[in-house]
Protein backbone atom coordinates (compact mmCIF):
# COMPACT_ATOMS: atom_id res chain seq x y z
CA UNK A 1 0.00 0.00 0.00
CA UNK A 2 1.39 3.28 -0.83
CA UNK A 3 1.64 5.85 1.70
CA UNK A 4 1.59 9.45 1.93
CA UNK A 5 2.65 11.53 4.86
CA UNK A 6 1.72 15.21 5.33
CA UNK A 7 2.80 17.62 7.89
CA UNK A 8 2.72 21.19 8.22
CA UNK A 9 -0.46 22.05 8.90
CA UNK A 10 -1.76 24.16 11.95
CA UNK A 11 -3.78 27.34 12.79
CA UNK A 12 -3.01 31.20 11.41
CA UNK A 13 -4.24 34.65 11.65
CA UNK A 14 -5.79 35.69 8.10
CA UNK A 15 -3.08 37.02 5.93
CA UNK A 16 -0.65 34.68 7.37
CA UNK A 17 1.23 32.09 5.65
CA UNK A 18 1.99 28.20 5.87
CA UNK A 19 3.93 25.20 4.07
CA UNK A 20 2.36 22.32 4.20
CA UNK A 21 5.12 19.18 2.93
CA UNK A 22 4.13 15.71 1.80
CA UNK A 23 6.36 12.97 1.37
CA UNK A 24 5.78 9.91 -0.94
CA UNK A 25 7.70 6.11 -1.44
CA UNK A 26 10.07 7.57 -4.41
CA UNK A 27 8.66 6.21 -7.54
CA UNK A 28 4.81 5.35 -8.10
CA UNK A 29 3.76 3.22 -10.93
CA UNK A 30 1.38 4.84 -13.34
CA UNK A 31 1.06 8.06 -10.87
CA UNK A 32 3.78 10.69 -11.82
CA UNK A 33 1.58 13.75 -10.75
CA UNK A 34 1.29 14.28 -7.35
CA UNK A 35 -1.46 16.97 -5.99
CA UNK A 36 -3.05 19.00 -3.20
CA UNK A 37 -6.43 18.62 -2.60
CA UNK A 38 -8.89 20.07 0.59
CA UNK A 39 -12.37 19.03 1.88
CA UNK A 40 -14.00 21.39 4.64
CA UNK A 41 -16.67 20.54 6.59
CA UNK A 42 -19.90 20.07 4.66
CA UNK A 43 -18.26 20.65 1.31
CA UNK A 44 -17.00 18.61 -1.28
CA UNK A 45 -13.53 17.92 -1.54
CA UNK A 46 -11.43 20.45 -3.80
CA UNK A 47 -8.67 20.19 -5.74
CA UNK A 48 -6.31 22.79 -4.70
CA UNK A 49 -2.71 22.33 -7.09
CA UNK A 50 -1.10 19.56 -9.03
CA UNK A 51 2.62 19.50 -10.34
CA UNK A 52 3.89 16.79 -13.02
CA UNK A 53 7.35 15.33 -12.60
CA UNK A 54 8.64 18.29 -15.30
CA UNK A 55 7.17 20.81 -12.52
CA UNK A 56 4.48 22.23 -14.33
CA UNK A 57 1.70 23.47 -11.71
CA UNK A 58 -1.93 23.82 -11.99
CA UNK A 59 -4.03 25.87 -9.56
CA UNK A 60 -7.53 26.11 -8.19
CA UNK A 61 -9.25 29.19 -9.48
CA UNK A 62 -9.24 30.02 -5.26
CA UNK A 63 -5.82 29.78 -4.61
CA UNK A 64 -4.58 31.17 -7.76
CA UNK A 65 -1.93 33.84 -6.67
CA UNK A 66 -1.37 32.92 -3.38
CA UNK A 67 -0.35 29.35 -3.48
CA UNK A 68 2.80 27.56 -4.87
CA UNK A 69 3.30 23.90 -5.23
CA UNK A 70 6.73 22.66 -5.63
CA UNK A 71 8.68 19.11 -5.75
CA UNK A 72 11.88 17.93 -4.87
CA UNK A 73 12.02 14.44 -6.53
CA UNK A 74 15.74 14.19 -4.25
CA UNK A 75 13.57 13.92 -1.39
CA UNK A 76 10.27 12.29 -2.53
CA UNK A 77 8.91 15.73 -1.24
CA UNK A 78 5.69 18.03 -2.72
CA UNK A 79 5.56 21.11 -1.04
CA UNK A 80 2.07 23.93 -1.27
CA UNK A 81 3.60 27.36 0.10
CA UNK A 82 0.14 29.29 1.20
CA UNK A 83 0.35 33.05 1.71
CA UNK A 84 -2.50 35.25 2.26
CA UNK A 85 -4.25 33.16 3.99
CA UNK A 86 -8.13 33.61 3.98
CA UNK A 87 -10.72 32.02 6.68
CA UNK A 88 -11.85 30.39 3.86
CA UNK A 89 -8.91 28.41 3.39
CA UNK A 90 -9.38 26.54 6.71
CA UNK A 91 -9.95 22.79 5.77
CA UNK A 92 -8.19 19.20 5.87
CA UNK A 93 -5.74 19.48 3.56
CA UNK A 94 -4.91 15.95 1.54
CA UNK A 95 -1.67 14.94 -0.76
CA UNK A 96 -2.55 12.50 -3.40
CA UNK A 97 -0.34 10.81 -6.30
CA UNK A 98 -2.09 10.71 -9.24
CA UNK A 99 -2.08 10.08 -13.34
CA UNK A 100 -3.25 13.28 -14.95
CA UNK A 101 -2.81 16.98 -14.46
CA UNK A 102 -6.18 17.38 -13.16
CA UNK A 103 -7.97 18.77 -10.36
CA UNK A 104 -10.31 16.16 -10.53
CA UNK A 105 -9.83 13.65 -7.86
CA UNK A 106 -11.40 11.10 -9.56
CA UNK A 107 -7.36 10.57 -11.21
CA UNK A 108 -5.52 9.90 -7.82
CA UNK A 109 -5.18 6.74 -6.53
CA UNK A 110 -3.21 6.97 -3.64
CA UNK A 111 -3.83 9.66 -0.90
CA UNK A 112 -2.93 10.78 2.52
CA UNK A 113 -4.53 10.99 5.51
CA UNK A 114 -4.50 14.54 5.69
CA UNK A 115 -3.20 17.70 7.67
CA UNK A 116 -5.65 20.57 9.28
CA UNK A 117 -5.50 24.20 8.22
CA UNK A 118 -7.54 26.86 10.70
CA UNK A 119 -7.33 30.64 9.20
CA UNK A 120 -8.93 32.95 11.92
CA UNK A 121 -10.06 36.69 11.32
Amino acid sequence: QVQLVESGGGSVQAGGSLRLSCVYPGYIHGSTYRGWFRQSPGKEREGVAVIGLGGSPLYGGSVQGRFTISRDNSKNTVYLQMDSLKPEDTAMYYCAAGSALSLSESWYKHWGQGTQVTVSS
